[in-house]
């Protein structure tokens, strides 16, 4: 018996993004032999992906520094291996292959991870992910993508199937707010405006930071003020032309992400201003501090200030200023 078709554009993005995104990875990997999927026992990969293409799949353990280098070697051949862990071991127990395996050598390896920032909370602090952005967008060659939500997952994975060089593709665990309600056209490298605004300029990335800044935009037009909101799906290479035009036009900016405020969105937002159009900034983010608790992934952003009033309470603070 077939699985009954998707008829519903939110009934074929309800699940998380780690769910579209494998779901994907096997649609592609089915039409082209040279994408293998790696896992690191993640769970999942092994029943979803494996029994259907088995010579396509391979299962190295919980060896994540290894999981890197197998994928360049196996990038060095002429395959396109998509190294599946957590965003936490991504960055940082597997760093030192990141960069010289794959980055150095700017191989086609695509590095998924998942259970990005807190989203992994209820493991505690072992796995948030919250300094992985910070990390390896530093790296060169590497192209660094955090999908808003499943439709854009989707998007995200096939128009970087091709990329020739390296890829970290940032993802949750857990179903997130839909952003998108249509097919659109992403494309890498480029800020997605999904509303117009005049007098200010949310910045977000990832699932959670998009819905607040979204949600604060709709509480501050009923105050009267116009917010502009930039999803910033992709890291690195980063939209300077889109910041510098939102900081040009609006005259201040608010970043928002579920990321520590060193290096992350907001630092890479304040890189292009200054240098470029300097006007006032307010970042969200999370607090220069390890986060013990164990929780969920909202009440941990929360808990860390991160939150839509948080954001609308830093565009206020620009606007009595």
């Amino acid at each position: 018996m077939t699985a009954a078709p998707v008829r519903t554009w939110a009934e074929r993005y309800a699940p998380s993004t780690r769910e579209v995104y494998r779901r994907t990875l096997l649609e592609l990997a089915a039409d082209d032999p040279r994408i293998l999927c790696l896992d690191s026992d993640m769970g999942g990969l092994d029943d979803l992906f494996g029994p259907v293409l088995p010579e396509q799949y391979v299962n190295v353990g919980i060896a994540e520094a290894n999981l890197v280098s197998v994928a360049a070697g196996l990038a060095a051949t002429g395959f396109l291996p998509y190294a599946n862990t957590m965003s936490g071991f991504a960055s940082a127990r597997a760093c030192e292959q990141v960069k010289i395996d794959v980055a150095h050598n700017n191989l086609p390896v695509r590095i998924v991870g998942t259970h990005g920032g807190f989203s992994a909370g209820h493991y505690g602090p072992t796995h948030h992910a919250l300094e992985d952005l910070a990390i390896l967008r530093t790296l060169p060659n590497l192209t660094v993508v955090v999908p808003a939500d499943s439709a854009e997952t989707e998007y995200a994975v096939r128009a970087t199937a091709g990329l020739p060089g390296p890829l970290y593709l940032r993802l949750g665990r857990n179903p997130a707010p839909p952003v998108y309600d249509g097919p659109y056209q992403f494309r890498v490298g480029e800020a997605v405006r999904l509303r117009q605004g005049e007098d200010v300029t949310i910045v977000a990335t990832g699932p959670h930071p998009v819905t607040m800044a979204l949600e604060a935009a709709r509480a501050l037009a009923v105050r009267g003020i116009s917010a502009r909101v930039l999803n910033v799906h992709t890291v690195k290479p980063f939209d300077t032309a889109a910041i510098a035009a939102a900081a040009r036009e609006t005259g201040a900016l608010v970043t928002v992400e579920d990321h520590v405020l060193a290096g992350g969105l907001g630092s890479a937002v304040c890189e292009v201003v200054a240098g470029i159009c300097p006007v006032p900034v307010r970042r969200i983010g999370v607090a220069d501090r390890f986060h013990d608790s164990v929780g969920t992934e909202t009440d941990l952003l929360d808990g860390a200030g991160v939150s839509a009033r948080a954001v609308e309470e830093a565009v206020l603070s620009l606007r009595s200023a």
